[in-house]
């Protein structure tokens, strides 16, 4: 059982709950990011990067699902991005928000590259903060 512990292993699950957590699917990955500092504090810059590369590609696959849908249907979010462009995936981690926000980035075909840059910023500013809490 101690095998589930490993740096490898702590590693590997905070990047698939950072990713679960930024789909429909209710996860924190901020406690995972939180314990997996404490076990293992020297892991630093590598588990601040995975989770917010898997939060990002989580929030990414919300960003397609909205490029597919065929909806006529507005999102509310909609308007917020038509306002504040890319600039709003900042938010993207946000919850309640954050799902909405990026798949009507993708309605909306904003720019991807775009989109993943500001969602992997304001993703990173959150896992800091948290990674600042866990005293590391």
């Amino acid at each position: 059982m101690s095998e589930w512990f490993t740096p490898g292993a702590s590693l590997g699950s905070l990047t698939l709950a950072a990713f679960l957590a930024a789909t429909l699917i209710p996860l924190s990955s901020e406690v995972a990011l939180f314990a997996v500092l404490r076990l293992h504090p020297d892991t630093y810059w590598m588990a601040l990067g995975l989770a917010t590369l898997g939060n990002t590609l989580g929030g990414m696959s919300s960003y397609l699902i909205g490029r597919l849908l065929a909806t006529r249907k507005p999102l509310r979010a909609i308007e917020t991005v038509r306002r504040w462009g890319p600039a709003a995936l900042l938010l993207g981690w946000a919850p309640l928000i954050g799902d909405a926000l990026c798949v009507a980035a993708g309605w909306l075909r904003l720019n991807w590259i775009a989109a993943l840059g500001f969602q992997a910023v304001g993703r990173f500013a959150r896992y800091w903060l948290v990674a600042q809490g866990a005293g590391v």
